[in-house]
């Protein structure tokens, strides 16, 4: 497994979009106490759709879940709405504290690894 984190940076944005290309999975990550995070998403989504292959596995995720309720600037629902737009699976994690970050890379994994075993199913048959 191969890992690239652009930290959301905008100077990744043309990098990014050739690894896209060869990219099996896409970890949707933002960041719960910032909302600009949460709506630069469907930017990320849309370069997604544009560069990247169409059966490509997409996780979102919401981070630091470990943060005062206070601090907490895009509710649960509104992440999972997200997601469910989008029709894929959606976590909040916290790096800091190691909550769900396992689960994370396990469900990417094996995501892609299903989706893989199914399109050798079609292509070899019997």
């Amino acid at each position: 497994m191969q890992i690239w984190d652009t930290a959301g940076q905008e100077r990744f944005r043309t990098i990014t979009s050739a690894y896209y290309r060869g990219a099996m999975g896409i970890l949707l990550v933002y960041d719960i106490t910032d909302e600009a995070s949460f709506n630069n998403i469907r930017n990320w989504m849309r370069n997604i759709e544009q560069h990247a292959s169409d059966t490509v596995n997409k996780i979102l995720v919401g981070n630091k879940s470990d943060m005062a309720e206070e601090k907490r600037a895009v509710p649960y629902s509104r992440g999972k709405a997200l997601a469910d737009e989008y029709r894929i699976q959606f976590f909040e994690t916290s790096a800091k504290e190691n909550v769900n970050v396992e689960e994370v890379f396990t469900a990417i994994a094996l995501d892609v690894m299903k989706r893989l075993q199914a399109e050798q199913q079609l292509n070899n048959p019997g």
